[in-house]
């Protein structure tokens, strides 16, 4: 039996790299056509010479704050809900609509696997035919669809148990004897307490697919020691699957369907291989085009490729979020402002901004990297910028090249909040 979904999981990373390129210029057009979000903001944007990575870098990032803020003006205006982000709607080409947190909606077309989840769950062990237990929830957000549809593409019947009510989940899990569980790592800990609490074996859920939540090594061996071979997988609301684990569990291998980039927090410029920073996503999905789409999510790109036989690059995994963003001295400091300064300063090539002292006596001070560490004439120009940009008084310390930890961190918020 195929221990891979399709021929795009094996195909030569160059390959995969020019037939993403090569749909990036159709997919650009497509959005600036029928998207009249992106038909603004990318106006004066030659589609056809976006086709590379460091032309898609010269574009905007969208981030989620941008994308509610016009999702909001055009609702309040009595325009799209989406914002024009979409270039569905409503009718027979959208199937449903979801609400994440603040408003933000989303469309999710007709297409078979609109979401891309029967990858992430084939890599997890399930197979056509089987029954699946969802618990991911079926209200308001979209996960519950995310990994229906999936599991239909896949051949599976899904029991929806959506969330709560745990006696009648293991009932249903005793009786149903599904072949493994798709929700949140916590809920089916909570749901295999509980059933050894009520006696009650659960010989067939051996498997399992996860997100939404931190699923740390320690659960996964609770997991395993309780019979589930647990497997996670990184998507969002607004992009669908972006990368999953494998039987290797070394990283997250990316989606065929997406093109991720890593780039510095706060900024849309794309960083060396191997250093943290923000996942900014553009998928190839035609009904909701989203391009350069910032998810505010920390990760990194892993050397090589999956032992599984997949091409495809991998990422570390979620690791923290790259908003930022701190009050000093009653004044919000972002992340954009660090990059400001930073591109100031050719002898400068990283920054890290600590912040630390306890409340209401805030001390700030900005480390740089550079080759100068004796040069008192940058260190006086980069602290005058300091005031510049962020309006506030600071230390600044000139610190070695590669002496910042690599953890996507811009600002780091050390104060003592006893």
């Amino acid at each position: 039996m195929s221990q891979h979904l399709d021929a795009l999981e094996t195909r030569a990373p160059e390959v995969r790299e020019a037939a993403l390129m090569a749909a990036l210029p159709a997919q650009l057009a497509h959005a600036k056509a029928h998207a009249p979000a992106f038909a603004d903001l990318l106006k004066d944007v030659d589609a056809a010479s976006v086709n590379s990575r460091a032309a898609l870098a010269q574009l905007p990032v969208i981030r989620k704050t941008e994308l509610l803020e016009r999702q909001k003006a055009s609702r309040a205006a009595g325009g799209n809900v989406f914002g024009g982000f979409s270039t569905l709607g409503f009718g027979q080409g959208m199937t449903r609509v979801f609400a994440s947190p603040g408003t933000i909606y989303e469309p999710e077309g007709a297409r078979a696997d609109y979401w891309r989840m029967a990858r992430t769950m084939f890599a997890a062990g399930f197979r056509p035919g089987e029954l699946i237990h969802n618990c991911f929830s079926y209200h308001f957000t979209p996960a519950g669809s995310m990994m229906e549809t999936g599991a239909h593409a896949l051949g599976c019947t899904v029991f929806p148990g959506g969330t709560g009510q745990t006696e009648q989940q293991v009932t249903a899990m005793a009786e149903l004897q599904p072949a493994g569980y798709i929700g949140t790592p916590s809920f089916l800990k909570i749901i295999l307490e509980k059933a050894a609490e009520m006696g009650v074996a659960l010989p067939s859920v051996c498997k399992a697919l996860v997100s939404g939540e931190a699923f740390p090594p320690s659960l996964r061996d609770w997991m395993t020691a309780h019979g589930v071979d647990a497997y996670q997988c990184y998507a969002t609301a607004d992009v669908g699957l972006i990368a999953y684990e494998t039987a290797a569990r070394e990283g997250l291998v990316l989606d065929e369907g997406v093109i991720v980039e890593i780039v510095r927090p706060g900024t849309g410029d794309p960083v060396p291989e191997g250093e943290v920073g923000e996942l900014v996503i553009t998928t190839l999905n035609p009904d909701y085009p989203l391009i350069r789409f910032g998810t505010g999510d920390l990760s990194a790109i892993l050397p090589g490729t999956c032992p599984t036989g997949r091409t495809g690059q991998r990422i570390k995994g979620w690791m923290g979020r790259a908003d930022q963003t701190t009050k000093i001295r009653g004044m919000f400091v972002h992340p954009g402002q660090v990059a400001e300064i930073v591109k100031r300063f050719p002898e400068v090539s990283k920054a890290r901004l600590v912040v630390t002292g306890e409340m209401a006596n805030d001390q700030m001070a900005l480390h740089v990297e550079t080759d100068h560490l004796s040069d008192e004439a940058l260190k006086a120009r980069v602290s005058e910028a300091v005031r510049d940009v962020t309006k506030l008084r600071g230390e600044v310390h000139l610190v070695a090249q590669g002496s910042l930890a690599n953890d996507g961190k811009v600002i780091e918020d050390a104060r003592s909040y006893q």
